[in-house]
């Protein structure tokens, strides 16, 4: 989905301070019923110290906070891979082949944590910087196990998706970054009004999968299951742009810089929603 965690009111606008920040605290402002200095005594030899700027949210902040949560992905996402087995056979001709393969429960009950995670720290900005790296962690497991299941049925898939994962962002940032892509108001409404449909979609496939049934033809390896993944993983492509643009929002508007954390959280999201996106759209072309 459109990331709904990087919103105005988490950050303000580029325009200046938002009226009201995370935690109902401007930057720089003092905690609730911290004393107030007079004008006329804030000189030197006044009793009141000089007013402090709180440190605000930087790219670079969010960059490194980014790298930490992808690390962390990538070492749970190990666990997640080992915990998946299969079962294989030799043929007549010597070759194996795998026959099953086996995901534990438990990674599911890693999905609904990473899902809790994401939403706490939605509603609780201040939390992210402990509940970013518990999601990585638990959202590395899942995606661990989801690409051992792919890489089994197809052998490289995973390196050709991490590959492609990593080119569309640089391509989306260079894009943003140039101007070639302008993120104004109907482009957002866009993006946004296509994710949540992709998002309604995907919850009606899930919904009529519990009746042993589902939406025809979207999952498949022919040409409208092709061309859906196509527009799947351009809709999350293009959310990146969305992300990039609030935070240069919250950077120029002077954001507190405990948001470089959920900011990066926000990012991640994106990064493996599309990753994913992309390893299913790679298994369809494979499996023709």
């Amino acid at each position: 989905m459109s990331n709904p965690m990087l919103r105005a009111d988490k950050f303000g606008t580029a325009a200046g301070p938002p009226t009201a920040w995370p935690g109902g605290q401007q930057p720089g402002a003092g905690g609730p019923g911290a004393p107030v200095p007079p004008a006329a005594d804030n000189v030197p030899g006044s009793p009141w110290p000089p007013p402090t700027a709180e440190p605000t949210l930087r790219r670079g902040g969010v960059a490194s906070a980014t790298a930490v949560l992808l690390a962390l992905i990538c070492v749970s996402g190990v666990v997640g891979w080992n915990a998946v087995s299969t079962t294989s056979q030799v043929l007549p001709d010597g070759t194996e082949e795998t026959t099953s393969i086996s995901v534990p429960p438990w990674i599911i009950g890693a999905v609904v944590v990473g899902l809790v995670l994401a939403l706490a720290s939605f509603f609780k900005p201040r939390w992210a910087r402990v509940t970013a790296p518990l999601y990585a962690l638990a959202q590395g497991l899942a995606v661990g196990a989801i690409s051992k299941a792919y890489e089994v049925q197809f052998e490289g898939i995973v390196l050709q998706a991490v590959g492609l994962t990593i080119g569309v962002f640089a391509m989306m940032l260079v894009l943003y970054a140039t101007g070639r892509i302008r993120v104004t108001p109907r482009f957002r409404l866009g993006v946004i009004a296509a994710t949540g449909g992709i998002f309604l979609v995907y919850l009606v496939s899930f919904v009529l999968s519990l009746f042993g049934s589902g939406v025809p033809y979207i999952h498949s390896n022919g040409l409208v299951g092709i061309g859906f993944s196509v527009v799947v993983v351009v809709i999350a492509a293009l959310n990146l742009t969305l992300d990039f643009d609030f935070i240069d929002k919250a950077e120029q508007s002077g954001a507190p810089q405990y948001l470089e954390w959920f900011a990066a959280l926000s990012l991640v999201v994106t990064l493996v929603w599309l990753y994913l996106e992309i390893l299913r759209l790679l298994a369809k072309l494979r499996s023709r």
